[in-house]
């Protein structure tokens, strides 16, 4: 019998207080808005195990167009939780890393749109440059420019 094989992966799903904010945001990043909507009823809080839910979501895609983010904002049941404030060394789901071309260009136009370096940008030995920053609603994103091709 043959063993069933990953096809890929989907996407990776960031709940906001704000769509929006996080829409503009992503999008300054370089993604694009693939699709807008309202998911309501039993049959979805059957997946997610919250029972009765509405949540408004936006598909975000990356310009390759092999990376989504899934951004979700819940209008109910409330949310119950916070991780945003959490360092990088917090147990879990953790970040999304984009490669940039220039990250010193993109971290200049993000903090101009409110976001936050963590530490600083570093290299890693000839290969990247990287680093951490705090974007829209403290959700911390990884970025990263590749040197060794240039």
């Amino acid at each position: 019998m043959a063993k069933n094989k990953l096809l890929r992966m989907d996407n990776v799903g960031i709940v906001v207080e704000s769509l929006d904010d996080a829409i503009s945001f992503f999008t300054e990043i370089g993604l694009k808005l693939e699709g807008r909507a309202t998911i309501e009823g039993e049959w979805a809080g059957r997946v997610t195990g919250l029972g009765s839910q509405s949540v408004e979501i936006a598909m975000m895609v990356t310009p390759d167009g092999h990376s989504r983010l899934e951004l979700s904002k819940f209008m109910a049941p409330p949310i119950i939780s916070d991780h945003r404030t959490a360092p990088v060394n917090a147990l879990g789901y953790l970040r999304v890393m984009f490669t940039v071309e220039d990250i010193d260009e993109m971290v200049s136009r993000l903090t101009r749109h409110g976001a936050q370096l963590v530490g600083e940008v570093v290299q890693y030995e000839n290969s990247y440059r990287l680093c951490y920053i705090r974007g829209t609603e403290g959700l911390l994103i990884g970025l990263a420019e590749e040197i060794g091709n240039k």
